[in-house]
């Protein structure tokens, strides 16, 4: 089966996932953790780019981030990330090789109707995979700054949070009701699919309004048959 090709829009926020070399541990001490954040806050503010929601999993990472007009800044990100993680852990472990998989997966978000069910995925995955009981406990997703209980200036407020309150505190309190609510979804089997498939998170008429704007083709269809 052909790979998928990956698809970058401007000015959309992005879901990405890069996994560790056949699914082995990339964080084990919380040294390794820190160095990622730390980094990641660097470069997207040298790139221009905004982190919506982000979680370190011991062999993987999720993070929604926005694309810029500049179409290169999230594969620079993405190089620089897995680059600087891989000399660090190598260094301290005094060994050589890859610590990554060798392409990360990206899903365009429809901002409208997935973004704030994408941050909410990204930050249940520890939950959900059994290491906390729930998302606050988690000291290596954004959840936390997202509700008030931690800091982190590397971190932004997706457009939609907007909508759910007039001021801070009731926004955070509403984020906070929508991500305990949060079992498994319909949505949660789009997003999963999507990002395994380089697809976007999304519904059909989106999908046509981003092949309109960038004059592509993304999606597969059926030979024939009409769309809704």
């Amino acid at each position: 089966m052909p790979r998928q090709a990956r698809v970058i829009v401007p000015g959309l926020p992005h879901h990405i996932v890069q996994r560790g070399h056949n699914k082995q541990p990339v964080f084990i001490e919380n040294r390794d953790f820190q160095y990622y954040l730390d980094n990641l806050q660097e470069w997207k503010h040298t790139l221009g780019l905004e982190v919506f929601s982000y979680c370190l999993m011991t062999n993987h990472v999720h993070l929604v981030v926005k694309a810029t007009d500049e179409l290169t800044a999230i594969p620079q990100l993405m190089k620089r990330l897995a680059g600087r993680q891989t000399r660090f852990v190598n260094k301290i472990e005094k060994r050589t090789g890859s610590l990554w998989e060798g392409r990360y997966k990206i899903s365009p978000i429809d901002t409208d109707h997935y973004l704030l069910s994408c941050c909410r995925y990204v930050e249940l995955n520890p939950v959900k995979a059994g290491m906390v009981d729930a998302a606050e406990h988690y000291p290596w997703s954004s959840y936390a700054a997202r509700i008030g209980l931690a800091d982190c200036d590397g971190l932004d407020e997706p457009p939609t949070m907007a909508a759910l309150g007039t001021d801070s505190q009731s926004r955070r309190e509403r984020y906070q009701a929508f991500v305990s609510d949060g079992a498994f979804s319909e949505q949660d089997r789009q997003i999963r699919a999507a990002i395994a498939r380089n697809k976007l998170t999304s519904g059909h008429r989106f999908v046509d309004e981003v092949e309109r704007r960038i004059g592509l083709r993304i999606e597969t269809r059926a030979p024939g048959r009409p769309r809704k």
